[in-house]
């Protein structure tokens, strides 16, 4: 399927819920719509599955116009926040349900082998109330899938679900969706997820689409601030600076070795991914003394605090470890990782990609 928005906005009375935005979709891809809560991804879905009409511009879907035609009349399958099943159904009949509706054939071998792929096949014949909320979740997406429906549209669906349970779903869902013939819609706020899911992001803030493209293309040099923070988890570190002969100067008065465009602006903003920042000093590296001000772990990362000369920084350090509060730290960065942007937003300089995102 071929889905185009034209200048699309969608106002409720005086609230602007979407600005007017056009977006193509990759058919056949995924495509990550991400951004924090209420940034406009639900609304835009909305609009897209055909619950709701915009209020200005058109939604095209393989070159015919089916802004005002409703969901009833459109092929799509969307799952929500919130697992919805039939709960005087069985997991079978519930899988089943579209493949009756379109009158397939071999429907139980169908059913058993979505099953099996999202791991449900042995509660086939228990009710949804039965199940775990992970487990009805899987019957949520497993009945999606079984629509076979040419535009596939996910809700941010498994926010609800504990750690474990979304690491297993996202690595199911990036080998279902790679392996289907579906354009895909998933919103999240996570830019985690957008990575592993791979495909196309559009990053969205408070109803403005600011970027569409491949992922690793917009995580690598996200054209705006906005975008930045919109994809860095833990939010990206933003430092004040000036250009000057040789590099950037920074809050303190240091001047910090970095190649910028011969139209590079006076005033800029550095930006910096807390992957970016390390406790052992590399050759080119500039120091960073500090003071820690909270050190957090989380999984196997540790994500400290740290107050500096130049500004409060966030450093995200691959395992575990014993920062107490208010001991001295030195952080250190290599100049050339450094993202700068116009201090009004705009990016000028990205640094060199080293690595493929996958």
């Amino acid at each position: 399927m071929q889905l185009s928005l034209e200048h699309v906005g969608k106002t409720v009375g005086p609230a602007v819920h979407l600005y007017p935005q056009s977006l193509s979709l990759a058919p056949g891809a995924v495509t990550v719509l991400l951004g924090a809560t209420q940034a406009g991804k639900t609304s835009l879905m909305r609009v897209m599955a055909g619950l709701d009409v915009a209020s200005a511009g058109r939604v095209v879907v393989d070159g015919v116009d089916v802004t005002r035609m409703s969901v009833r009349q459109r092929n799509v399958a969307m799952v929500y926040q919130q697992f919805v099943n039939y709960p005087s159904m069985t997991v079978a009949q519930n899988i089943a349900s579209p493949m009756r509706l379109r009158g397939d054939r071999d429907v139980e071998q169908r059913v058993r082998d979505i099953a099996a792929r999202l791991h449900i096949d042995m509660f086939l014949d228990r009710l949804p109330a039965e199940l775990s909320g992970g487990q009805q979740q899987r019957v949520a997406l497993a009945r999606a899938l079984a629509k076979q429906a040419p535009l596939m549209l996910f809700d941010e669906p498994l926010v609800n679900l504990d750690y474990k349970l979304r690491e297993e779903l996202r690595e199911e869902l990036t080998h279902l969706f790679a392996t289907g013939d579906s354009t895909v819609v998933y919103a999240t706020t996570e830019p985690g997820e957008a990575l592993l899911l791979g495909g196309y992001t559009a990053v969205m803030d408070a109803g403005e689409l600011l970027q569409y493209g491949p992922t690793a293309e917009v995580f690598h040099a996200p054209k705006s601030i906005r975008v930045a923070r919109a994809f860095s988890d833990p939010p990206m570190n933003l430092l004040a600076a000036e250009a000057v002969a040789g590099g950037v100067r920074v809050q303190g008065g240091e001047v910090w070795p970095l190649t910028l465009p011969p139209d590079a602006p006076k005033r800029l903003t550095l930006g910096l991914r807390a992957g970016g920042l390390r406790v052992v000093a590399r050759p080119g590296d500039v120091a960073l003394p500090g003071r820690v001000e909270l050190a957090e772990i989380a999984g196997s990362d540790t994500f400290v605090h740290v107050h500096t000369l130049v500004g409060e920084l966030v450093a995200q350090l691959t395992g575990v470890h014993v920062c107490p509060l208010g001991d001295p730290i030195t952080l250190y960065l290599q100049p050339d990782s450094l993202f700068v942007f116009d201090a009004e937003g705009p990016l000028v300089r990205s640094p060199a990609r080293t690595a493929r995102v996958h």
